[in-house]
């Protein structure tokens, strides 16, 4: 189980877009991940008729190391740590390290 999927809302916590928040687009299997809005990076494209695209300049997200981000905790409004739990029903959850809140509803 991850403890960081897409969908989470994230802080980053190093590099040059340090303390902004973004969704969380996509989880790499290399232990990255891409945050909309987040570590944008200018790329010259060619034009490609047939795929009907454009040539130019255009902003992309870059993937972001997995320990550059961490889980933003609405309660306390900053960024934590996850762990993991068992229920009594035996279903595995995750929770914040910090006040033991349930992530997953």
């Amino acid at each position: 189980m991850a403890k960081i999927r897409k969908g989470d809302e994230v802080l980053v916590r190093a590099g040059k877009d340090k303390g902004k928040r973004g969704t969380v687009l996509n989880v790499m299997a290399d232990d990255h991940v891409l945050v909309e809005g987040i570590n944008l990076a200018k790329r010259h494209m060619k034009p490609n008729p047939q795929q009907g695209t454009g040539g130019g300049i255009v902003e992309k997200e870059m993937p972001l190391h997995i320990s550059n981000v961490a889980i933003y905790n609405a309660l306390e409004g900053k960024g934590d740590r996850i762990g993991f739990k068992r229920l009594e029903d035996g279903k595995k959850v995750r929770i914040y390290k910090a006040t033991g809140e349930v992530v997953d509803v």
